[in-house]
């Protein structure tokens, strides 16, 4: 397994997934500069070494609800949207500051699922990601929660990172969640729990192990979105890390290819379709 993980160091293209309760202070709920800044310094280290970089981040609505004051998570999806709004725009400005701290310039992209299941839309996305990394530009993905609606959206950024990691034919996702990788069983509850560290096949007894729980009052998705995001990477011929974000310069240690979290080996099948994927989903 260690020659698996040394062959991580070779990775040209790499989406990163953080969430929402990643970048917030759990007391208050505000944004948690420290860490956007060594996430931000992390990425950018990673393009100054040549590789193409896309950054899938959550926090629109979250960021979103503290500035406008909305409090709970079952809130009516108009109020979530106008939230989203309000959060995007100000999570996006912090994002920008800090890349331009690193002379990196970044840019945006929000996605829905009719980005993908219409042929036009995800040709023209697919383009504009292409172009974009061609530039050395550093594109920062997130849902489009502002128009988002039971039946366009994704649902999820660990789904919708696996999404862009096939859509532009990524060789690592990784998704830095509030766990350290998969378990037999939820450790939060079973202290019985086996970690589990490298995944070279997604098989049933693996998807069986999904639980639907987050943890987090803040993200939405739990160990069954990592592993439904596992299944997209892996049949498009990308690798998947779940790791923890507590130290976001975990992040170069998996580039320097130490055994951390789990991975997920890459499974390539070209019968795999990402639309008939995305179409298929909420169904």
């Amino acid at each position: 397994m260690s020659d698996v993980r040394e062959l991580i160091k070779d990775k040209k293209r790499i989406v990163i997934k953080i969430g929402s309760s990643s970048l917030q202070h759990p007391e208050t709920g505000d944004l948690d500069y420290i860490k956007m800044d060594v996430l931000v310094r992390e990425l950018c280290n990673l393009r100054n070494q040549g590789k193409d970089v896309v950054l899938v981040t959550s926090g629109s609505i979250a960021c979103g609800k503290k500035a406008i004051h909305v409090e709970g998570k079952d809130i009516p999806i108009a109020v979530k949207q106008a939230c989203a709004a309000v959060g995007q725009a100000k999570l996006i400005m912090t994002y920008e500051k800090l890349f331009s701290e690193y002379n990196q310039v970044s840019a945006q992209i929000l996605m829905n699922k009719d980005t993908i299941t219409n042929d036009l839309n995800r040709y023209n996305c697919h383009n504009t990601f292409k172009e974009l990394l061609k530039m050395g530009v550093i594109p920062i993905v997130n849902e489009n929660d502002t128009v988002a609606t039971y039946e366009i959206e994704i649902g999820d950024n660990d789904t919708l990172s696996a999404i862009v990691a096939s859509l532009i034919d990524a060789d690592l996702l990784i998704l830095l969640s509030d766990i350290d990788g998969l378990y037999t069983d939820n450790p939060r509850s079973n202290p019985d729990a086996k970690f589990i560290s490298y995944v070279p096949e997604l098989t049933d007894e693996i998807k069986n192990m999904g639980k639907d729980d987050t943890g987090s009052s803040v993200g939405t998705g739990g160990m069954s979105t990592k592993l439904t995001a596992a299944e997209i990477s892996t049949l498009s011929g990308a690798d998947m890390i779940i790791a923890n974000s507590s130290d976001i310069r975990i992040i170069h240690r998996i580039m320097d290819s130490r055994d951390i979290g789990t991975m997920f080996a890459s499974n390539k099948k070209e019968e795999f379709s990402l639309k008939d994927y995305v179409e298929g989903l909420h169904k």
